[in-house]
């Protein structure tokens, strides 16, 4: 009897511990989405933030930001079509750094600045002197991120070449994005013919940029990076704190500002694209400001956060 009692408890005491085990198992789907759930709630806050803001812009606003840890993209009239100002300059010089690593230019090619190439607007080349100077391709990318060199723009769409560019987004997967004319053209403008973008597309780009899916070795890819990152001071720089890399562009003509965005965030690394069109530039750039302070607030959260919402203390 007493053998026959205890086989009886050992196997009740079995099928306790494998209940236990099974109520174990199918808890820990329910725990962790309802950490996913308090996640959706965040991005829920931030969507709704960034509505806020084109509501109370003058003008029409489309933004999106993607979470490079986990692909996540929230946005708001994020397929609508901007014009770009000089932040379509980005894909130019991708299409650059392209063309040299296949060898069909090179970067280190000297090039006379011409009273021709003269271009109005942004930049410091339209005040040199008729063929007294030579730069580098690799120097006139240089300008045109840094200071947003319109002459120094064009005389690369010339090398590079406008169909070359657009060739290049379309094998991106990102037909939205389009060079098509040079900077400063006041005619083409005002007929409609303008650099475009969404701001889903652009987001795309620099999502590209940040895991270097282009066509280019990681190294060159790293160099372009590294570029976009030279400090210009603006929005996006200044949502984050000192020491912040921040690969970005902007762009802006009359009525329009733009701002594509890179943000190496530790721990939370991120995309910010912001567009605004119909508007004033004080109007638009509050705007942009208000877009990329609520980018790095939502993930200056996630990146110190663990799953179950506890802060992390800052390194």
């Amino acid at each position: 009897m007493t053998s026959v009692r205890r086989r009886r408890i050992s196997v009740r005491s079995c099928v306790i511990a494998a209940c236990g085990a099974i109520a174990l198992v199918s808890m820990a789907p329910t725990m962790s989405g309802a950490q996913g759930a308090q996640r959706a709630i965040l991005a829920t806050k931030l969507r709704s933030e960034l509505h806020r803001i084109a509501d109370e812009t003058r003008g029409v606003v489309g933004a999106q930001v993607i979470d490079l840890a986990t692909g996540d993209r929230i946005g708001v009239n994020d397929t609508l079509t901007f014009p770009q100002g000089s932040a379509i300059k980005i894909p130019l010089l991708i299409e650059l750094y392209h063309q040299d690593e296949a060898g069909s230019l090179k970067l280190s090619t000297r090039v006379p600045v011409r009273l021709a190439d003269r271009t109005g607007g942004s930049g410091l080349l339209q005040n040199l002197g008729d063929g007294t100077s030579e730069l580098s391709l690799g120097d006139l990318a240089m300008f045109m991120i840094t200071v947003s060199d319109n002459t120094a723009t064009n005389m690369l769409i010339d090398r590079v070449g406008m169909d070359r560019v657009n060739a290049l987004t379309r094998e991106l997967g990102v037909p939205q994005v389009k060079l098509q004319r040079k900077m400063i053209r006041p005619k083409e403008s005002a007929a409609g013919n303008e650099n475009i973008a969404t701001p889903t597309a652009a987001a795309t780009i620099m999502a590209k940029i940040a895991s270097c899916e282009l066509p280019m070795s990681k190294e060159r890819c790293g160099e372009l990076r590294r570029l976009l990152e030279i400090p210009k001071g603006g929005p996006i720089e200044a949502s984050v704190p000192e020491g912040v890399r921040v690969a970005w562009k902007p762009g802006d003509i009359e009525g329009v500002n733009t701002a594509w965005g890179l943000v190496d965030l530790p721990g939370r690394p991120y995309v910010v694209v912001g567009m605004v069109n119909y508007s004033d530039a004080d109007d638009a750039m509050r705007a942009l400001r208000r877009i990329a302070d609520a980018a790095y607030g939502y993930f200056h959260v996630l990146a110190r956060s663990t799953p179950y919402g506890a802060r992390v203390p800052s390194q």
